[in-house]
């Protein structure tokens, strides 16, 4: 296998839309069990915040020195302003429009031991009004990029994903999408999807082999119209299924501490690389490397061009 080379990342312009989240952490020591149930009492020591969602695959761009900006739809709350702080604290460029009647969607973890206990979920989904300006907004931000990553979370923020696939295509600029539920129709047209074993088995059904897999991921990527379809595996690696042939990626061998998130530094990965002039199969290995990377941290992170480097 040839070996890898890093494009020059500084000239990726990365537009990440979707669905954003606050991660919070709540870290702490157990050393009993609850007399009024049989849980574990935690004695919460520090709390973190961390953008997720999205922002995450925002923050992931940033990292590896493309320069980003990240169009959302956040709650006119305090987790909206926290996201809004953690973000401009990393230099991402923002656009968060406001909806009086959301929730900023928060997941709180509660971890004890470095093991997580909990996991508590708020949400609810955002105003059709803001949701149209968005899209207007979309638009407006388009010719400044050279890439744009749609990342779908199922929380309502992507209702116009369609159009967006649509208008990216006909300025030239390469679709990256991280798919969500059942119907991947909505994807159509974008140059490439990138679901999760699970995600994709939703969509396609069970397979026996890899032929298997290879016929049905090849009739699913030419039923959508779409340039590649690359399905993160987990300790299986990645499969990258283009034209009639299908590259895989062997999973990099380390200890896996945490895998939530990781998808969001592939994406990330795959989208600052071909921005920067890589082709597909190269950013498809780098995106391996740091998934490699990430999966070895504690809950949503990122991975540095400095890792990816020593990685190499």
């Amino acid at each position: 296998m040839s070996t890898l080379t890093l494009p020059d990342t500084s000239r990726a312009r990365i537009l990440v839309v979707g669905d954003v989240m606050l991660d919070r952490y709540w870290f702490g020591e157990v050393s009993r069990i609850s007399p009024e149930a049989p849980v574990p009492v935690v004695k919460v020591e520090r709390t973190e915040e961390r953008p997720g969602g999205a922002a995450n695959v925002a923050r992931n761009c940033a990292a590896l020195g493309a320069k980003v900006t990240l169009l959302s739809v956040v709650g006119a709350d305090e987790a909206g302003q926290s996201l809004a702080r953690l973000m401009a604290a990393e230099g991402i460029e923002t656009s968060l429009h406001e909806d009086a009647e959301l929730s900023t969607t928060i997941k709180l973890r509660v971890v004890g031991r470095q093991q997580q206990l909990l996991r508590i979920d708020f949400e609810n989904c955002p105003a059709h009004e803001v949701l149209r300006a968005k899209l207007a907004d979309f638009e407006r931000q388009l010719p400044d990029c050279n890439a744009v990553i749609l990342s779908d979370y199922g929380k309502g923020g992507l209702a116009h994903i369609g159009e967006m696939v649509r208008l990216a295509r006909a300025a030239g600029k390469p679709v990256l999408v991280d798919p969500k539920g059942e119907d991947f129709a909505r994807y159509a047209g974008a140059t490439l999807l990138t679901p999760n074993r699970a995600e994709l088995r939703q969509v396609i059904g069970r397979w026996a082999s890899e032929t298997e897999l290879q016929a049905k991921a090849t009739r699913l990527r030419e039923e959508l119209g779409l340039e590649a379809l690359l399905v993160t595996r987990s300790e299986e690696g990645m499969t990258l299924f283009r034209g009639k042939e299908a590259m895989h990626e062997p999973a990099q061998a380390r200890e896996v501490y945490d895998v939530s998130g990781a998808g969001d530094t592939v994406i990330a990965t795959l989208a600052v690389m071909l921005a920067s002039g890589a082709d597909l199969h190269a950013a498809m290995r780098l995106a391996n490397r740091t998934a490699g990377i990430v999966v070895g941290k504690l809950g949503t992170a990122v991975v540095s061009l400095d890792e990816l480097r020593a990685a190499l």
